[in-house]
């Protein structure tokens, strides 16, 4: 009996230090196009500790867009192929649920209140709303533009803006109201959306321009473009508004944008083509994925260098960091 009670704790034990990086903040979540993984890195150490793959289930998906719920125990993936969102349980790698979207869904964020998810639906060309506690979908927004890849939330939960790669404009999208207001040019090819703290002003990629545009979405208008380098793909805002990282897919780096002087300050080689990034909480540390390098770039921030590349599946799609 003594021995039996020893054991159980033994393993209570062992289970609870395996599960609790999953609850950390200073974990980062990739999702693998072409492995049907998610590579879970240690930041501090800047290594994969982890994979996930819901037991076998999330294999032969082709995984995209990736958010992490606000407790930090549940991760809502794209499958792009089968038109759904996969809810995961970190701690024990299940599939909770599978939640029908649309064709082709791509893009995914959380609302700042965490409540909601939307994920970008390409081949609908709509919006589709998911209720977080819930698991189930609220509804479907349509959107004037088309095929959307990014559909990101303003920062105070009022605006959505999609980014339609094949129209060249981006929706903006009234939540209250449940439809789009209308769309905003883009100087070519928009993508990744990063909207400032505390604003409606969002860095949208152009990536047949090369570059950046800044978008007031209150008068749905471009107020300036920041010239980037080749095939710019995604951005990113620092928590305090000052700098918006812009990752250049052709170019294999990610360019520095001092929001002030609407201009490039520094530029960072990284991997092949770099897409979808995060920043740690402490805005210490950048995380960007290469698509074509199979692998992760850690930047340091303050040094506008790259620290590590870490080894992950193939085609990396983004980053999460709860």
């Amino acid at each position: 009996m003594r021995f039996s009670s020893a054991r159980t704790a033994m393993l209570c034990a062992f289970a609870i230090v395996f599960a609790a990086p999953a609850f950390a903040a200073s974990f980062a979540y990739v999702p693998n196009q072409g492995s049907g993984t998610i590579s879970v890195i240690d930041t501090d150490k800047d290594e994969v500790v982890r994979t996930l793959n819901a037991q076998g289930k999330l294999a032969n998906k082709k995984l995209r867009g990736i958010a992490v719920g606000h407790d930090g125990k549940m991760l809502f993936v794209v499958d792009a192929a089968g038109g759904k969102v996969n809810a995961i349980d970190i701690a024990t790698d299940q599939l909770k649920t599978e939640i029908a979207v649309g064709k082709s869904p791509e893009g995914i964020s959380a609302s700042a209140q965490g409540d909601l998810l939307a994920v970008c639906v390409e081949e609908d060309n709509q919006v589709a709303l998911i209720d977080v506690k819930t698991l189930t979908l609220v509804k479907h927004i349509a959107l004037k533009g088309d095929n959307p890849e990014q559909c990101i939330y303003s920062p105070d939960g009022t605006l959505l803006l999609a980014s339609n790669e094949n129209s060249n404009d981006i929706d903006v999208v009234d939540l209250k109201a449940g439809a789009s207001l209308g769309t905003v040019k883009s100087s070519g090819h928009p993508r990744g959306i990063a909207f400032l703290p505390k604003s409606h002003t969002a860095y949208v990629a152009a990536e047949s321009a090369n570059a950046v545009d800044v978008i007031d979405a209150d008068k749905r208008q471009v107020v300036h473009t920041i010239a980037a380098a080749l095939r710019t793909a995604g951005t990113l805002a620092s928590a305090d508004g000052k700098t918006v990282y812009a990752a250049n897919g052709g170019a294999g780096s990610v360019s520095v944008i001092d929001v002030a002087k609407h201009s490039i300050v520094a530029e960072i080689p990284v991997g092949q083509r770099p897409w979808n990034m995060a920043l740690t909480r402490d805005g210490k540390k950048l995380y960007v994925a290469n698509g074509r390098s199979n692998s992760v770039s850690a930047i340091d921030v303050a040094a506008r260098k790259v620290v590590k590349e870490i080894a992950v599946g193939q085609l990396p799609w983004g980053v999460a960091i709860p």
